[in-house]
């Protein structure tokens, strides 16, 4: 299996790869253009897709998903192309929803207990105090609990 079965890879990981396997750089470098002109290796592809897919399984904000797609080697133009795809609302509605599933989660433990937790949560997965507050706000409307005046 290569590398490219598995998924779709960027051009710095293919690179790495080649380097790993004691591929002289002239030789990749050839390689890896060769595999960008025919369309193999898109970076732009990728992290658009990438981008995309994370979010809507993981959950994660814009800033987590930048720092992902740049430690995969992805150019920072090309990261800011990426998650710009990404809307506010977008991030709040999957901040929401990580929030509605750490509040059911945590069923029965003291609500200023469960407000740290949940907040840390979104706080991980890279949500910044704005967006973390009216998520857990909108989780508690959504199941019925209300807001927590207690820390606003």
């Amino acid at each position: 299996m290569t590398r490219l079965d598995s998924r779709a890879r960027t051009r710095a990981e293919l690179a790495e790869t080649l380097a790993g396997k004691g591929v002289p750089d002239d030789v990749a470098e050839r390689v890896l253009d060769r595999l960008q002109e025919i369309g193999l290796v898109d970076d732009a592809d990728f992290a658009e897709r990438w981008t995309a897919r994370r979010h809507e399984s993981k959950g994660l904000s814009r800033r987590a998903l930048a720092e992902e797609l740049r430690r995969k080697g992805v150019d920072s133009r090309v990261v800011q192309e990426a998650v710009s795809a990404v809307s506010d609302d977008d991030e709040v509605r999957a901040a929401t929803r990580l929030a509605v599933a750490r509040l059911r989660a945590g069923a029965g433990v003291d609500e200023q207990r469960l407000t740290r937790r949940v907040l840390g949560a979104l706080g991980r997965k890279g949500y910044g105090s704005e967006v973390a507050w009216t998520a857990l706000r909108r989780a508690r409307e959504e199941l019925g609990e209300g807001s927590d005046d207690t820390w606003t």
